[in-house]
């Protein structure tokens, strides 16, 4: 089994050794191909222009999709993300591509780093993630499309240190997200069994 993981800098590991990464320990925990295709900064317009060459013509039996922060981050409308979530979605599904859709986690607003809080209002983004976990469980209804909530998940974790500065995991940060994918990706997939 192939997947291929498409997304922003939580997918790429912004700031983790390669070997930390938790693509890399789900895929070494699993036993199957993960490819990570997270850039860092990546919006999801960047994703969708990329999809074709990064996903499909990788021909994977599914494809993880997270991401859409940055583009908030940056001011865009959340109806664009929803756009860019669906066509993704859609686009691999008619490929016979499985779309799995990560939703991701919350930001610690008090740990951004200085330079990052003056691009924008980091607790009006915390309060748009919300709306679009709640978008993406009824979009995911709707069509029976797999998803994997981060965003609850994490908050499980407590008061454990796992921000580098408030968006991005360290690699403890990032050993909880590949216990979440495989404990996730097992039981809908037995034929990794």
């Amino acid at each position: 089994m192939k997947i291929i993981c498409l997304g922003d800098s939580l997918t790429y590991g912004y700031g983790v050794r390669r070997s930390k990464v938790w693509t890399k320990l789900a895929q070494d925990k699993l036993g199957i191909e993960i490819v990570n295709e997270g850039i860092s900064g990546d919006t999801s317009g960047g994703m969708l222009s990329r999809l074709h060459s990064c996903v499909h013509m990788q021909k994977p039996d599914a494809v993880f999709i997270m991401g859409g922060v940055n583009d908030l981050i940056a001011g865009a409308d959340l109806g664009v993300v929803k756009a860019n979530i669906m066509s993704m979605v859609h686009q691999s599904a008619a490929k016979h591509i499985e779309p799995i859709i990560g939703i991701p986690v919350d930001i610690q607003v008090n740990s951004i780093i200085k330079e990052w809080s003056e691009l924008t209002d980091f607790n009006k983004i915390s309060g748009e993630i919300k709306i679009y976990r709640q978008w993406i469980f009824n979009f995911c209804k709707s069509f029976n499309i797999k998803y994997i909530d981060f965003y609850e998940k994490i908050k499980r974790a407590g008061d454990e240190i796992i921000y580098i500065d408030g968006l991005h995991f360290n690699e403890r940060g990032n050993e909880i997200m590949a216990e979440i994918f495989c404990n996730e990706i097992l039981p809908k997939n037995p034929q990794l069994l």
